[in-house]
């Protein structure tokens, strides 16, 4: 099964709680708010990574942890 990790930076306000729960895919950036790395530039603010079920966990408590909601994950349908 694979998922689709969506985060719309123009929502995101830079409480850093998605970096303080996955590191190694969130960075700070220099304008405040955060980068997701290695994601895909869909435009206007959104940035799309398609991961393996074995890798959810990470993502899945960066997406708790936003305060705003602008991490979202979606099951692909195989």
């Amino acid at each position: 099964m694979k998922f689709k990790i969506t985060f719309d930076r123009n929502t995101c306000i830079g409480a850093f709680a998605c970096v303080a729960a996955d590191p190694d895919r969130w960075t700070y950036a220099d304008d405040g708010k955060v980068d997701f790395k290695d994601a895909k530039d869909e435009g206007n603010g959104i940035f799309s990574l398609i991961v393996d079920e074995a890798d959810i966990d990470p993502h899945k408590a960066s997406a708790e942890a936003c305060p705003v909601y602008a991490i979202k994950i979606e099951e692909i349908p195989e």
